[in-house]
This record gives C-alpha cells, sequence and structure tokens, in this order.
C-alpha cells in the first residue's frame, strides 16, 4: 500500500492523502484468468462513492491494467472518490496469458462483466483494504472509461451493441451505476468507419448510443483525429454525446489529443499532447460533474464548469442536453 499527498486540484475541501492498494484478486468462474483490481481512496471521509474506471487498449504493456491511469485515479480519489481499477483481459499484460481465449482480442463483453463482479463484491474489496471498511456508499457508483474504456462505460451506460458472432443486439447495462464519464471514446459505425483499422475492431462500428439513456460526461479532444478508425475527424468522438439521448454534456478540450493531455500515466512517451494543466483541470470537471450526478443539487458541477471553462483562457468548452 503505497501513500501520497493530493496536489492542489482538489474540487471539495482541503486536500487529504490518497492510499492506492493493489492487486486485490477476485476469482471468476470461467474466466481464464482471476480478476485483479486496484483501489484508490482518501484517507479519509465517509459516504464515499466509487468511480470504476476501465483502461483503454495502447502500446504500452502497463498503462492498460490496474497500474495505469494514476494521474486520473490519484486526483479523483483526492475529491473523496473510490477508485476501481480492473485489468480487462484486452490488457498487454496478460496477452501471452489470453491470446486464444474465447473473446479475444477484443474481450468486449468480458470487460463489461469485470465491472458487474467488481459491484457484486464490493462489500468484500471495502473490507480488504485497510482504513476503508464501512466508508464506501454503495448507492452512489459511477463509470468512467478512456478510449476502449469508453466503450466499456457506454455499454454500461446502456448503448447496444450488434455481436458480430450473432447478429443479436446484446445490452449490457448495469442498473447500479448511476451516471459515467467517456473520455476520448468511439463513436458510431457505418460508412465513415473506414479506417485501416476498423476491420480488425468490427465490435467498436457496432455500437448503438440510442439506448444510452443514462446521465453521462462525453469529453473529446478537440484534436483527437482517429484517423486508423474513420475519417470524420475529431467530431467522431463526440458520437456518444450526438448520437444519445439526454441527459448528457459534452465537454470539448482546446488542442488535446487522444491522450487528453496525459491522463494514461505520468510521463508516457505515446502522450502526444502532454499538458499536465490539462490533466487537473479534467480531473476537477469530471470530478465535479459525477460528485453532481450522485448529489442532486451540489452546485461543484456549475461552480467548476464556470471557473475552468469560461473566462480569459478556458479550457474547454461545454453543451448539455
Amino acid at each position: 500500500m503505497s501513500t501520497s499527498t493530493a496536489t492542489s486540484a482538489e474540487t471539495q475541501g482541503t486536500p487529504v492523502p490518497v492510499l492506492s492498494f493493489s492487486p486485490i484478486v477476485l476469482p471468476v468462474p470461467g474466466r481464464p484468468v482471476d480478476l485483479q483490481v486496484r483501489v484508490s481512496a482518501p484517507a479519509t471521509g465517509a459516504k464515499l462513492p466509487v468511480i470504476l474506471l476501465s483502461h483503454g487498449h495502447g502500446p504500452s504493456n502497463n498503462l492498460s491494467s490496474l497500474n495505469g491511469y494514476a494521474p486520473l485515479a490519484h486526483l479523483w480519489a483526492a475529491h473523496g472518490f473510490v477508485v476501481v481499477q480492473p485489468t480487462h483481459l484486452t490488457s498487454r499484460t496478460l496477452s501471452h496469458l489470453v491470446a486464444d481465449a474465447p473473446g479475444a482480442p477484443d474481450f468486449w463483453r468480458s470487460r463489461a462483466e469485470d465491472m458487474t463482479h467488481i459491484l457484486d463484491r464490493l462489500d468484500m474489496i471495502e473490507r480488504t483494504v485497510p482504513q476503508l471498511a464501512g466508508r464506501i456508499d454503495p448507492t452512489k457508483v459511477a463509470v468512467a472509461g478512456h478510449s476502449l474504456g469508453g466503450f466499456t462505460a457506454a455499454l454500461l451506460l446502456g448503448a447496444g451493441v450488434n455481436d458480430p458472432d450473432t447478429g443479436s443486439v446484446v445490452h449490457l447495462a448495469e442498473p447500479r451505476i448511476k451516471a459515467g464519464v467517456l473520455l476520448a471514446a468511439p463513436g458510431r459505425g457505418g460508412e465513415v468507419f473506414n479506417g485501416p483499422m476498423a476491420e480488425q475492431w468490427p465490435i467498436i462500428g457496432a455500437i448503438d448510443f440510442s439506448t444510452m439513456t443514462a446521465p453521462a460526461l462525453v469529453v473529446a479532444g478537440d484534436k483527437d483525429d482517429s484517423r486508423h478508425f474513420t475519417d470524420m475527424g475529431p467530431d467522431w468522438h463526440a458520437d456518444p454525446y450526438t448520437l444519445a439521448p439526454g441527459p448528457k454534456t459534452l465537454l470539448t478540450l482546446f488542442d488535446a489529443e487522444h491522450g487528453l493531455g496525459g491522463i494514461a500515466g505520468y510521463d508516457a512517451a505515446e502522450t502526444t499532447d502532454e499538458n499536465p494543466e490539462r490533466v487537473a483541470a479534467l480531473a476537477r470537471l469530471t470530478a465535479a460533474y459525477l460528485h453532481t450526478q450522485l448529489h442532486p443539487g451540489a452546485p461543484t458541477w456549475p461552480n467548476e464548469q464556470k471557473t475552468l471553462t469560461t473566462g480569459p483562457d478556458p479550457v474547454g468548452r461545454v453543451e448539455s442536453k
């Protein structure tokens, strides 16, 4: 277990130490390897809400696992959230173990089911992490995901997917999840899903956002041009907002590329738009959005939105429906 002191990017109150504990091992029948998770939590506070954080794919080994996304996980925990990070079967840390397992290589169904397994055993996780027992509010749960993790979050929030193997539409919505954040998530399929990687990842183009009814904040970088999947340009990553029913909010980050400033890891070489200030602002805005969604009437989101997206040097723009 490691302890570190939160930085100055807190949404509520004074910075508090953050505890991180891993791995917690959850045996899952039928899963080719046990499910391992990391938990990051504030050292103080009670009735803490939970964020399930789904990692992306990416070229690194450990950023696509419970060991990634420290810049977000730490700052969210400093904001008063318990952040739970699974290692999905798509993680490069597991590729030598699961390459031939059913569902490879995208494991789209397993990724969503990982979050349900975590919620089913949230009380056990709470008891396992030192100093956390009795401090979680299991009725206040959100999901967040980056890139492929945004696809996973969309499914948990109600999006359907046309299973390429059966041709049937599958819904994996998790009713215990009350709201979500989609970070640089994939967009629509169809004619615009025409990049060189589209044939290798057909499941991404099989999503249907029309049933994603849960509240969500969609975060898109205005320089995130994913040509390997589409020629639609950065607007493709706004599709989970554009094509889903409300209530939805779109945060467009100025000058941000797919890494959104470097959320996947500190000083990661593949971050093409490294900007610690952007990451801190994004952490504040996403924490504020989820705080207000999980505590209806709280002014956290409107306050942070006004602070960071208006004035002479906004980090982005916000629209809602």
